[in-house]
Order: structure tokens, then C-alpha cells, then sequence
């Protein structure tokens, strides 16, 4: 038996692979520069790349030869064996030939259905949009005042990503990772109900507090325009709660105010407001949070399918109408909410609802774990449990088609995030069970760039810089990681063919036996939480319990936290 040689597959890439490229990250921000020569002309062939499984280098695709086809004879047999081996020497022909053509004869039907599902909704690249040579020239002759803005989308620098460093500090998974407006500080927090701010160029805690939490620390958020002061904060046990960092490094204190009956997962930041955001949570409640009022905390809206709840994993506000939100979770319907035109006896007050059509009456259970708009609110992304990623156009009307389809990860473990990279969303981002980062370029959907993130097994959070070509990331891992684009030469796609392959083919065998996210989010929480349990116990204080985490109510005492007004003070932890 012998391995069929192939050539390399390079789905995606640049031609311009002579060029080397460096990224340098002083403290008071980023410099891109070009370090070797670049051949403008060496880009007119990209656009007829495709993904091709033909050639990739891991293939798993063996072929007999003649050369090991040595049959055992007994001793006594050898001589009238070797007579007869010369007399059928010019008859005997070699039961396969090792060539390109007998390629397809071999190629299994698993592996041709597994191709035809990955090429299947995807087109081929488009011709890179920023040319580096052009665009150091403009640079340097004073006329492109926008250089490293338009080098963040610029697929050159996505297939060199690289680990630049880890930020170590935490002492359980690290559940979101969020920079600063300004792109100096990005904050983690994590299962062990701490939030850390860095200098992540420096890798240096400028800050780290205990959250005041009771339960996994889900979201922190810098709220825009308030010269990083505050902090929202929302968690497994329902609470949304504020840090005040203007006293850093003496911090004051983190104050409750909201309560969600269940877990809270996300916070959705209103663009440009210091005082408002929305929530949601797994009680289907949305809350509107204002900051400058007595009493923060309004509701909105309680998501509903008919007369059913339907609890909420994730919640993201259109950057272009501020007005408008949208929220995803325990069923297979985007819904779109205009807080001018709630009515919740008309459609239970949703302005819109999107849903891939082959999902609208699947058996399977289908969940949304994360959905997001773009840059510039034209386009929603939405990541199901266990199916695969949909693009949205925000402006079509109730029950619109998805236009894109991203595909290759598995989604099935853990309550995992879904994002945009690139300054006008060029690129989209996802982590995987198995714990590799997928990049796909948006419009052709062909993967671009295949990272292995994280050792635990699963990245939940992507979030890229806001005007840097640089990526922080986090997941089971008790870390935080920076991505930026220093490899000396494009990204091979090693064992992307195997991954993608054993990706479908778990989540194949679950959806036979009809898995639920609800089921196997509680399977990942019990086990998690069975080996941290020793450590939890040790920074509550005594009589603290642990919460049931996936329960529709909280405890007894938080039912009526909505209306309270007392803070909880937390003592800060300087770095």
C-alpha cells in the first residue's frame, strides 16, 4: 500500500507569496511595512481559485502498486513458483495503476459527496481588491491617508494570521475577550468570575477585579465615548451589572442593574452611546439599560413564538438605526425588533423574522448561538448549533432567503460566537469544536485562512481590533490570544480537508440521534464544572450555591432583583 502523491492545495491565496511582510506593534499603536519586493502582476490569477479536495496534501486516498503486491509462497513452492512468475510475466498486468487517471475509479463515495458538499454555494475568489505596491506607493507620496484601514481587509494579511502571544492571568475558560474604543486595552473575563484589563500590545494587566458575579462571567464590554470608565458585564447567573474604572487602579465598585430569570449570554452595545445598551437573556426577556436613570433597567420586549417563550442566546443592534436590534436563540428564527413599533399583541411585536427555508419545519432542533450585523447594518450573520452559518440581507422583507452559506466548522458544544473581519466586513470569522479558527472570504465563501486557536478543544469568541489587522480570541483555554499577520508567507491549510470531513461527519451522526443544544450545553456545564468545583468554592462565601445553569428561573431571591436598587460592592484586585 502506498500514498498517492498530490499537489499542494492552496485554496484562496495570494500569488503575491514572494513579498514579506512585517507588523510592527509599538505601545502607542501599529505600523505595517513591506520588508521585500511585490510583482503587481502576479495577481491576475487569483480569481480562478477554487477549493479543489483533488489536491490536497493530507489526502487519505491510497492505491495499490504492483511494486507491494509480494505474494507468500511455502519453501518447498519457491522454485516452481519463480518458473511460473517468468512464464505469466508478460500476461500479468498490475491489478491498479498508480496514476492521475484511475484517481476517480478510487475516490469513495464518501469523499465525493464530502466535495461536493464543500464546493456546493461557493464561487471563486474575487481579485484582491488592495494591491500592496499601489498602495505603499500612494503612502509614500502623502495621497492614501487610510493605508492600515484598508490593509485589515486585505486577504494578503488574513492568510498570514498568526499567534502573536497569550495573555496568562485567568484560572478557568476565558468566555470573551473586547478591545477599547481606541484599541489600547482589550478586557477578558472568565469561569472564575474575574475580569482582567490588558495592555495587550505589552502583554501586561493594567487592571483586574472580581466581577461580582456569583456564576461564569459570559460578557464585558467597554461602553464607547466614556473614556474607557465603564465596563457592562453580564453572566451565567442572570445579573448585568457595571464596573466604574475612572479610579483606576483603585476601583470602586461593580453595581447590579438588571436581572434576567436565567443566563444572560450577550450584551449589545448601542454605537456611540456611554449610557445605553440592551440585554438578553434565557427567560426571552430583552432589557434596555440607560444609565443615567434611577432605575437603569426597562423591559423591551419578551420573545415569543406563538404564545412559547423562546429563551436568548444573543442580541446585536443595527449600527445604521440604532433602533432596531436583533436577537437570536432556543429556536431557528432571526427576529428583527424596531423599538419604535413594538407591539406585542401584533406578532408579538417582531418587525421581521429570517430563517433558511430547509430549517423553517426541520425535526432537528434548531438553534441560534450567535448573530451580528455588519459594519455598515446591511447584512446579519447568524451561526446555528450544529448546521452551519447564514448571511442575511437586513434589508429584505419577514421570511427572506439567506444569500451566503459558510461551512467546514462544527457548532454543537458550547454557545459559540460568529463575527465579521475586515474594516467593511470583507471576511467572516467562527471557532469550532475542533478547535481550529475558520475565515471565510465573504463573498465567495471559500475558506481562507484555518488556524488551530485553542488546545481545549473550543473557540467561543473572536474579536477583531477596531482599525488594527489584528484578532484577539478565546475559548476553554485559560487564556486570551492575539492574533496578527507576521508569518513570513501565506498560510498552508494542513489538514483542512480531514477536519472539515470529521466535522460533518459527528455532526451527521448526532443529528441521527436527534441532539439538543439544550442537552449537550448541560453535558459540557456538568463536566466543566465537576473539576472547577473546588475552585469555586474557595472565592464563595459560605452558603453560596451553584445555580442550575440552564433552569428558566432563577433563585428565589432574584425574582424580585429587578426592582432593587442597592449596589453590591466588589473589592478590585490591583494588577
Amino acid at each position: 500500500i502506498a500514498p498517492r502523491s498530490s499537489p499542494k492545495w492552496t485554496p484562496g491565496r495570494e500569488t503575491s507569496s514572494d513579498t514579506e511582510l512585517s507588523l510592527n506593534l509599538p505601545g502607542d499603536g501599529g505600523i505595517l511595512s513591506q520588508v521585500g519586493p511585490e510583482d503587481e502582476g502576479t495577481d491576475a490569477d487569483v480569481s480562478s481559485e477554487y477549493i479543489n479536495f483533488e489536491g490536497t496534501q493530507d489526502s487519505d486516498q491510497f492505491f495499490v502498486c504492483e511494486e507491494n503486491l509480494s505474494p507468500y509462497r511455502p519453501e518447498g513452492e519457491e522454485a516452481r513458483g519463480a518458473e511460473a512468475e517468468e512464464r505469466g510475466a508478460a500476461e500479468e498486468q498490475p491489478q491498479v495503476q498508480c496514476n492521475e487517471a484511475n484517481y476517480d475509479q478510487y475516490l469513495s463515495d464518501e469523499d465525493r459527496a464530502l466535495e461536493e458538499w464543500v464546493t456546493s454555494e461557493t464561487s471563486t475568489l474575487p481579485r484582491p481588491r488592495w494591491q500592496i505596491v499601489s498602495a505603499l506607493r500612494e503612502r509614500q507620496l502623502g495621497s492614501s491617508a487610510r493605508f492600515v484601514y484598508e490593509a485589515c481587509g486585505a486577504r494578503l494579511f488574513v492568510q498570514r494570521f498568526h499567534l502573536l502571544h497569550e495573555l496568562e492571568g485567568h484560572h478557568g475558560c476565558v468566555n470573551t475577550v473586547h478591545f477599547n474604543q481606541r484599541g489600547t486595552w482589550l478586557a477578558s473575563s472568565s469561569d472564575d468570575l474575574k475580569v482582567i484589563v490588558w495592555d495587550w500590545v505589552r502583554k501586561h494587566p493594567v487592571l483586574e477585579f472580581m466581577s461580582g458575579h456569583k456564576n461564569n462571567v459570559f460578557q464585558a464590554k467597554f461602553l464607547p465615548n466614556c473614556g474607557d470608565s465603564t465596563l457592562a458585564m453580564c453572566a451565567r447567573d442572570g445579573q448585568v451589572r457595571i464596573a466604574e474604572l475612572s479610579a483606576i487602579p483603585h476601583c470602586k465598585n461593580t453595581k447590579r442593574v438588571a436581572q434576567h430569570r436565567g443566563a444572560s449570554h450577550k450584551l449589545a452595545l448601542e454605537p456611540d452611546s456611554p449610557f445605553k445598551f440592551l440585554t438578553s437573556g434565557e427567560d426571552a426577556v430583552v432589557f434596555a439599560i440607560d444609565l443615567r436613570q434611577g432605575r437603569p433597567a426597562s423591559r423591551v420586549v419578551v420573545t415569543k413564538e406563538r404564545e412559547k417563550k423562546v429563551g436568548l442566546y444573543t442580541i446585536h443592534v443595527n449600527p445604521a438605526n440604532t433602533y432596531q436590534f436583533a436577537v437570536g436563540g432556543r429556536d431557528q428564527f432571526v427576529r428583527i425588533y424596531d423599538q419604535r413599533k413594538i407591539d406585542e399583541n401584533e406578532n408579538n411585536g417582531v418587525l421581521k423574522k429570517f430563517c433558511p427555508h430547509h430549517l423553517v419545519n426541520c425535526e432537528s432542533k434548531a438553534n441560534i448561538t450567535c448573530l451580528v450585523y455588519s459594519h455598515d447594518g446591511t447584512e446579519l450573520l447568524a451561526s446555528y448549533n450544529d448546521e452551519d452559518i447564514y448571511l442575511f440581507n437586513s434589508s429584505d422583507g419577514d421570511g427572506a432567503q439567506y444569500v451566503k452559506k459558510y461551512k467546514g466548522h462544527r457548532n454543537n458544544a458550547t454557545i459559540k460566537g460568529v463575527n465579521f473581519y475586515g474594516p467593511r466586513s470583507e471576511f467572516v470569522v467562527s471557532g469550532s469544536d475542533c478547535g481550529h479558527i475558520f475565515l471565510w472570504e465573504k463573498s465567495s465563501c471559500q475558506i481562507v485562512q484555518f488556524m488551530e486557536g485553542d488546545k481545549g478543544g473550543t473557540i467561543n469568541c473572536l474579536e477583531p481590533h477596531p482599525y488594527l489587522p489584528v484578532m484577539a480570541t478565546s475559548g476553554l483555554d485559560h487564556n486570551a490570544k492575539i492574533w496578527a499577520p507576521t508569518a513570513e508567507a501565506t498560510t498552508e491549510l494542513t489538514g483542512l480537508k480531514n477536519m472539515i470531513k470529521r466535522n460533518k461527519q459527528e455532526r451527521d451522526e448526532d443529528r441521527m440521534h436527534h441532539t439538543d443544544l439544550f442537552d449537550s450545553h448541560m453535558l459540557w456545564f456538568l463536566m466543566r464544572h465537576l473539576t472547577q468545583r473546588g475552585h469555586h468554592q474557595r472565592q464563595r462565601a459560605p452558603g453560596v450555591g451553584v445555580m442550575d445553569a440552564e433552569s428558566d428561573e432563577s433563585s428565589t431571591t432574584s425574582s424580585s432583583s429587578e426592582e432593587e436598587e442597592n449596589q453590591d460592592h466588589v473589592q478590585c484586585l490591583p494588577s
